[in-house]
């Protein structure tokens, strides 16, 4: 073998062992990111800056538990960065998940830190984001949970409701076939259908009102409103009802009183009031709405002196359907869905509703709404101008055969 073969061949040699080499180093420079991977706790970039930006309550953990990076409302669930996760169910959630590898979603309720209230419904996500670390989604579904609930509620509340009347209608109508020989009892029974037939108008049109004030959407019509112009016309659209029950409807207190919203939502919130005490109030006695402006708000006040009601029926008297009295409320033809229209619109205008009673001694009914200065007097001829142009272009479509 001449010398240039044998240098070739030394090279190749020297090559192969080279490479050999590198490859052992390779090998070993992999095996030790694995296993610093294995054993890191080192947070992925960006999942800091996508904690700090969700709304929703989550942190990272590592595989003992210990809590390494939160979201701001991970605080609430009592999830601090630096301790360990306590609560077992979401401690098995992350053990599951390092187990399979694959992300786990559970349904669990977890009680709120230095709270007692009752345990929030709960939406909990787990996922691997390393060998040794595990992200938690924790999404509060308690609120949604509520909304379905209220949702069945309702439609088998109106259900029930809607029976009775369409019920006593078709056997009034069977009467008055089987009496069409008598006139008198012809008469008695045709009554007690447009009796009926008015009941069932007001509990429609009453839940299709707290079905638009439970919408998503927001106030469609929000104006500048004289809470003097709301108190007279709810008066006003009263007055016939305390004539006949031998009711006397007194108004006072502050006057030139301006707050933000929807005028005829707010007069029929005041007017759901009034039609109240006045159903439930003595004959000769009397009904007072007040006003007062305090700072930034201003109260409009519904006084009966009724036969009040007592503290049990004052936690419920707000839900949907529920009578206090149901004897009395069949009798006048009450809904129950009074008091819960009135909730909802005010809750609308961002205010609130109180009560104040005492059995035998009568109740008072206090809205409380935001408070706005008094508007420019151009701003009110503004308002005026286009409050009689929508009255003349609801009488053009009357007179011209619209639907209005």
């Amino acid at each position: 073998m001449t010398t240039p073969q044998i240098a070739l061949l030394a090279l190749a040699i020297g090559v192969l062992i080279g490479a050999g080499i590198c490859g052992l180093i390779l090998l070993a420079y992999r095996a030790r990111a694995e296993a610093e991977a294995e054993t890191s706790t080192t947070i992925p970039p960006g999942i800091t800056d996508v904690l700090l930006s969700m709304e929703d309550a989550a942190c990272v953990v590592d595989a003992s538990g210990l809590v390494l990076a939160t979201s701001h409302a991970a605080e609430l669930f009592g999830i601090v960065s630096g301790s360990t996760l306590e609560n077992q169910e979401l401690r098995q959630l992350v053990r599951t998940v390092r187990s399979t590898g694959a992300s786990e979603t559970e349904t669990m309720r977890i009680r709120r830190t230095g709270t007692t209230l009752d345990p929030r419904l709960v939406s909990a996500r787990a996922s691997a984001v390393g060998a040794r670390l595990t992200l938690l989604v924790i999404r509060d579904v308690t609120e949604q949970e509520r909304l379905d609930e209220m949702r069945r509620d309702f439609v088998a509340n109106t259900s029930h409701e809607l029976k009775t009347p369409v019920a006593s209608v078709s056997l009034l109508a069977e009467a008055i076939e089987s009496a069409a020989d008598d006139p008198a009892q012809v008469r008695a029974f045709a009554s007690r259908i447009s009796a009926e037939a008015t009941r069932l108008g007001q509990l429609t049109g009453r839940i299709m009102s707290l079905s638009r004030l439970q919408a998503a959407d927001g106030l469609t019509d929000v104006a500048i409103v004289a809470i003097d112009e709301v108190v007279a016309a709810s008066i006003e659209a009263h007055a016939i009802q305390a004539d006949s029950a031998g009711v006397e409807l007194a108004r006072g207190g502050d006057r030139d009183i301006w707050v933000r919203g929807d005028a005829q939502i707010l007069i029929e919130a005041v007017g759901n009031l009034i039609a109240n005490a006045i159903v439930y109030s003595p004959r000769g006695s009397r009904v007072g709405v007040g006003v007062r402006a305090a700072e930034g708000v201003v109260e409009i006040a519904v006084s009966d002196q009724g036969i009040g009601i007592s503290e049990s029926d004052r936690e419920r008297i707000f839900e949907r359907f529920y009578r206090a009295d149901e004897a009395r409320s069949r009798r006048t033809g009450g809904t129950g869905l009074g008091l819960s229209i009135v909730k909802h619109a005010i809750h609308r205008h961002s205010g609130e509703v109180r009560v104040w009673s005492r059995p035998g001694r009568g109740s008072t009914f206090t809205i409380r709404l935001p408070r706005i200065d008094a508007p420019e007097p151009e701003d009110i001829s503004r308002k005026t101008k286009k409050k009689r142009t929508k009255k003349a272009a609801k009488a053009a479509r009357a007179r011209t055969g619209e639907s209005v």
